[in-house]
């Protein structure tokens, strides 16, 4: 009954919520990204790897805050903590917070080496990270980190990339180019990891723009595939999105849209097997079409799903609100997310989720100011 309540709680159509978004200032898109990605990752962090029949054997549906641990370190996590995807996405926000422009993987390393806490693997972030730590210490191209993760086609970069979309919003072409770039940080040059954080990166971008519609979103995931590869087997991406949007064009509602996908994901047996970039960018990108943009529908379904929850709600959630924005998205799960971070013993950032989405915002507009100083001056030429 609860699950049913809330899939009829969405009323949106495709014309309606296309309407909606082109009357949300890019302030609230950057707003809304950053909220669909925050609130999105801490609700789906409690069942994070469960099947979705435990999920509803055991509530129904998620669409709640809850308590949560992770680790088995002993620390039983409030409701609205965030997790390590949130932490990775902190380091770079600051990066371009700072730089008020897009940033490189050496600018993000500087972060890494000043503000990582030596407690937070295990703790509040993966423990493969704190080995890429070490690296980061060591003096090594920042470049050449990644290429000693041991999990390349892992989401650890596409669930957390937001920043480098936002920061390049309306500029598909840069926000590409800055995923294969900054993500040499988590894995190697050129990886399946980082060609489907192409996806979320470009879908950002592209939600960003003057009316954007689901449409044209899903046209520049698709467009992308192919203007902005770097390796042949790029085009497997958007053959993979394609193949199973068609698949699941019918789905009306959580339960049809995963009975669709049982068959196609399914991995077990081996580290993060439920965390491929494939799988969770693809199911993403379908949750998107389906909720027709809504976050806080993209948010429930993606925690219902099963699987990697809490990095398919931060993706699914995370493009909806940077096109629609954060109004579907109720604010006692904003101020609870906020309470959470403020008392986290182990974290990169204590900013409010507010103040990241504007301290991102106010980089973009400097940005921008840049440009056209230079367009000016170089229209005198």
């Amino acid at each position: 009954m609860a699950l049913a309540a809330a899939e009829q709680s969405a009323p949106y159509t495709s014309q309606g919520m296309a309407q909606a978004a082109g009357k949300v200032s890019l302030r609230d898109k950057f707003f809304g990204c950053i909220v669909g990605c925050h609130v999105g990752s801490a609700m789906g962090a409690p069942c994070e790897g469960w099947s979705y029949e435990r999920i509803e054997e055991k509530y129904g549906v998620i669409d709640r805050l809850l308590p949560y641990e992770h680790y088995g370190n002993g620390w039983i996590r409030p409701p609205g903590t965030t997790e390590d995807g949130c932490e990775r996405q902190k380091l770079m926000i600051t990066a371009i917070i700072e730089k008020q422009d897009r940033v490189t993987a050496e600018d993000v390393r500087k972060i890494w080496v000043r503000d990582i806490s030596p407690k937070a693997p295990g703790m509040i972030s993966e423990p493969f990270e704190g080995q890429l730590l070490e690296m980061a210490k060591s003096g090594i191209p920042a470049c050449d980190i990644g290429r000693y993760c041991d999990y390349a086609g892992l989401n650890s970069f596409a669930r957390s990339c937001h920043p480098i979309g936002l920061i390049n919003a309306g500029d598909v072409i840069n926000a590409a180019a800055d995923v294969y770039e900054v993500g040499q940080l988590y894995q190697t040059t050129n990886s399946r990891g980082l060609q489907w954080a192409c996806v979320t990166a470009i879908a950002i971008a592209a939600a960003t723009k003057p009316g954007a519609t689901v449409d044209s979103v899903l046209a520049a995931i698709l467009a992308g595939d192919q203007r902005f590869s770097r390796i042949p087997e790029q085009s497997r991406v958007g053959r993979e999105i394609e193949r199973n949007l068609i698949r699941t064009k019918g789905c009306r509602d959580i339960r049809e849209l995963r009975k669709a996908f049982d068959s196609v994901y399914s991995g077990a047996g081996t580290p993060y097997a439920f965390s491929s970039a494939n799988e969770v960018v693809t199911k993403a990108v379908c949750i998107f079409a389906m909720v027709k943009g809504n976050p806080k529908e993209a948010m429930i379904a993606a925690v219902n799903m099963g699987r990697d929850t809490d990095c398919l709600a931060a993706i699914a959630a995370g493009i909806s609100g940077a096109l629609s924005g954060p109004a579907s998205i109720p604010q006692e799960w904003i101020e609870q997310v906020d309470s959470a971070t403020a008392k986290m013993p182990v974290t990169n950032s204590r900013r409010t989720i507010r103040e990241h989405a504007d301290g991102l915002y106010e980089a973009y507009r400097a940005r921008l100011h840049r440009m056209r100083t230079f367009v000016d001056e170089m229209e005198q030429a």
